[in-house]
């Protein structure tokens, strides 16, 4: 049975939410003020589902009580009601940790929502950590066949960074506050903001993604707001657009700050007002949607260059959370590497290998500055050649540098060194120069220099052999 507390000084406020809650099955205990609050909490604390609390109260702050519950009764959504158009109020309450806000007067389907809310989130197993310890373990370097990640999380790795990531996430999954998701190019932020919603209360709505920077500028309204039939040329049947596709679930706004400053007034009222307006239509649509936003962009900056809103930034910026590079996260490279193995070759129906060694020592100096979409990227491109190793999986063809003539190498070096000669001397002085050859992708200059020869030298040999 759901049992929910409700604070509010007003009678007839907290007498209608109750009479709401109470057709849909809801036990409610009623305050007029923390004092009050506090005594039914001592009484009842351990059987209430979520609580509702207005934010002024006649002695305290509604969020003096957010934060006595955060601490007595942890696993307790909280929800405060705020003043129409008190959006700062929202936001500072939101910040503190509530579960999420209604403005007054507050709508029957706006209270529906909230209980279907704080039911699923109460239903909601504390699935990525146990919930999360603000020290989490030390983690030991993983190898190549260790268990990937949690099971329950798609995030690879077990390093302090990935710890604390998911440790973040955690937190952030029970409320309804939006995230704005931030990092550099390739980090894996619409993977995180996947993870936030799948260990949501809205799990089981839909998740939307939307690059904001691929959308044309004079279509990106209609795509978002939806449009009626007519509205404009070229629009012969209605669209909802992709908020409303979105209802009960999550809207992804990757690429956030790319959006014209024209349409982040529309969107700023469409978050505000949670209500949107398609094209051509002359009344506004409720919306139930949680926003989560991104960009490699930095956002701050963007707004004091004037490109980006400072009211919707402030809006879309309730909670941030900064996704860890790569190179902050170098424990997680034998389990990622394997783990990006294990796909690619799933997908072409081939056993995966294991990285060598020196692949691994070789990774791990490399700067990365596409991050995990870059290694990623290397490693499709090595499983090509047949046989991962650093070799394969070194810069240059991405870098576009032109290779000297005698530094060129072949459209694909051999797998496996072959053996030519039948005298077990001269075999075993081919392999030497095959493999320095294969080491420094054929460039001769450089293996004659490692193997001690002149490059005349090393092209009579390769010459002698029949090796082009």
């Amino acid at each position: 049975m759901t049992a929910c507390l409700i604070v509010d000084d007003e009678i007839d406020i907290r007498t209608l939410i109750a009479m709401a809650l109470k057709r849909e099955g809801v036990i409610c205990h009623l305050a007029a003020d923390l004092a009050e609050a506090r005594n039914l909490l001592n009484q009842h604390g351990h059987a209430l589902s979520f609580c509702l609390t207005d934010m002024r109260l006649p002695d305290g702050d509604g969020l003096d009580l957010l934060d006595e519950i955060r601490t007595g009764w942890p696993n307790m959504p909280v929800a405060v009601i705020t003043a129409h158009g008190q959006v700062d109020a929202a936001v500072r309450a939101l910040k503190a940790g509530a579960f999420d806000f209604v403005s007054k007067p507050i709508e029957h389907a706006v209270l529906k929502r909230l209980l279907r809310d704080a039911q699923n989130l109460s239903a909601t197993p504390h699935s990525l950590t146990e919930i999360p310890s603000e020290h989490p373990p030390q983690p030991t370097t993983p190898r190549p066949d260790a268990p990937q990640a949690q099971a329950n999380s798609s995030l690879i790795g077990q390093s302090v960074a990935m710890h604390t990531l998911r440790s973040t996430i955690a937190k952030v999954a029970r409320s309804q506050a939006p995230v704005f998701v931030c990092g550099e190019s390739g980090t894996g932020k619409e993977l995180v903001a996947r993870e936030i919603h799948q260990h949501s209360a809205r799990a089981q709505g839909p998740f939307i993604a939307v690059n904001c920077g691929a959308i044309p500028a004079d279509l990106i309204e209609s795509e978002l707001f939806g449009h009626k039939k007519g509205a404009f040329t070229g629009a012969h049947h209605a669209h909802e657009g992709l908020f409303r596709a979105a209802e009960g679930g999550v809207l992804f706004l990757d690429e956030v700050a790319d959006l014209p400053l024209g349409l982040q007034v529309k969107l700023l009222r469409a978050i505000q007002e949670r209500k949107v307006r398609p094209v051509g239509e002359s009344i506004e649509v409720p919306i139930d949607v949680r926003i989560i936003s991104a960009s490699h962009q930095d956002l701050n900056h963007a707004v004091t260059e004037g490109k980006f809103r400072h009211d919707l930034f402030y809006r879309l910026n309730v909670i941030e959370l900064r996704v860890p590079p790569l190179r902050a996260r170098l424990d997680d490279l034998p389990a990622l590497c394997q783990h990006i193995l294990n796909k690619l070759c799933t997908r072409e129906d081939r056993p995966a290998p294991t990285l060598t060694a020196d692949a691994l020592v070789w990774l791990s100096q490399q700067p990365f500055p596409g991050n995990v979409r870059e290694l990623e990227n290397r490693l499709e491109r090595a499983l090509a050649l047949t046989e991962i190793d650093h070799r394969h999986i070194g810069q240059r063809e991405l870098s576009g540098e032109s290779f000297h003539a005698d530094e060129r190498p072949p459209a694909a070096p051999p797998a496996r060194l072959p053996s030519l000669a039948h005298d077990p001397a001269e075999a075993e002085e081919q392999r030497q120069v095959l493999s320095a050859l294969a080491q420094t992708r054929w460039n001769r200059s450089e293996a004659a220099r490692q193997l001690g020869l002149s490059l005349r030298q090393l092209r009579y040999r390769l010459s002698k052999w029949g090796i082009e």
